[in-house]
Formats: C-alpha cells, structure tokens, sequence
C-alpha cells in the first residue's frame, strides 16, 4: 500500500482514537481538563501528515500521486470540518450518556435552510483554499514540473467540487428562497411543498 495512503488511514483512524479517548475522560472519568488536552492531540495528527508528505516529495524525491492530492485535500478538510465534526459528536455523547439535551438537527426548510447550507459552503471553501495552499506549496518546494502534474489536477478537482456545491445548494435555495420565501425548501433536485397550515 502506498506509504501516504497509509498515513491519510492512520491520521483518521488516530483522530477518532483521540476523540473517543477525549469523550470517554469527560463524561466517564469526568476529567474536562484532560479531555480537552486529548482533543488538542487532533490538530497534531494533521501535522505530521503533513510533514510526512513534505518528507516523500521533497527528502525522498517521490513523484506526485493521486495519494499526496488526497493528503492535501484531507487536510483542509479537516481544518474545515473538523471542529464541527467534533462538536456534533460530542453533543450526541453528551446526549446519549450524560443527560444532555438533544443534538440539534439541521433545519430542512425556511430561512434556516438557507442560512445552514451557506455556512457549510463556506466550510468547504475553507477547505479548498487550505487544500489548495498545501498543494501549491507542494508544487513549489518540488520544483519539477513532470513530478506535479498529479497536484495540479487535485488543484481542479477541489475547486470544481466547490462551483458544484455552490450552484447545486446555497444558490439553488437562495433563488428558490427568493421565488417563494414562503415555502419549505428542499435540496437540489427535491421537491417543494407549502408549510403546512391546521384549520381552525
């Protein structure tokens, strides 16, 4: 298997060790300080991919594969995302074992709608400007042409998933929203309803 391929498994794997780990000290051991020094473990596993990566391009001379890209892309996706990922996990933790209030759901209708699936777009435009620095940064310290053609096409992929997100959902409800601020929205390529309104 390949060595980056390896690291991309055991960063996602380490990252929910680390966060189950993180959990089980708040709400088992009720250890908040040594839950959150466990969490902060997380934004460490990213950096050694990182390196590692460096490490293969650069020290070891490695020609550019689908496998660094994917790093690349992992990477700001887990800056992008990460916390959230976190946070909801800790919610239904907390929930589920300790007596929490319930995690809330994304809305699926309304305003709300709206507003939730334009946050999440700028979440994933997060991720491919922190993708795209990691890859550019990549192509530089290389400095070969023939060895980085890989990063450049990861360089389009990211971005062309992030014009589709774009179009396919913020804008898509937002005109949606605009035609009929009144009606439930639903996901691109959904249907749409009218709320519902009791007799009296």
């Amino acid at each position: 298997m390949d060595l980056i391929v390896i690291g991309i498994v055991a960063c996602e794997v380490g990252f929910w060790v680390v966060l189950s780990a993180g959990l089980v000290a708040r709400y088992l051991f009720r250890r908040r300080r040594l839950s959150s020094l466990l969490l902060l473990c997380a934004p460490v596993l990213d950096l050694l991919l990182l390196a590692l990566i460096g490490w293969d391009l650069v020290l070891n001379g490695a020609k550019a594969s689908f496998a660094h890209g994917l790093g690349a892309v992992y990477l700001g996706f887990t800056v992008a995302f990460g916390h959230q990922v976190i946070a909801r996990v800790d919610a239904w933790v907390a929930h589920r074992f300790a007596g929490g209030p319930q995690p809330v759901r994304p809305p699926k209708s309304g305003l709300a709608q709206l507003q939730y699936e334009w946050r999440e777009w700028l979440r994933m435009l997060l991720c491919a400007v922190v993708a795209s620095a990691v890859l550019l940064a990549m192509v530089r310290l290389v400095g070969d042409a023939a060895r980085t053609v890989e990063l450049w096409g990861w360089l389009r992929r990211v971005w062309l998933v992030t014009g589709v997100w774009l179009v396919g959902w913020p804008i898509w409800l937002s005109v949606a929203y605009v035609l009929r601020p009144q009606a439930q929205l639903a996901p691109s390529g959904g249907s749409t309803s009218s709320p519902t309104r009791s007799d009296t």
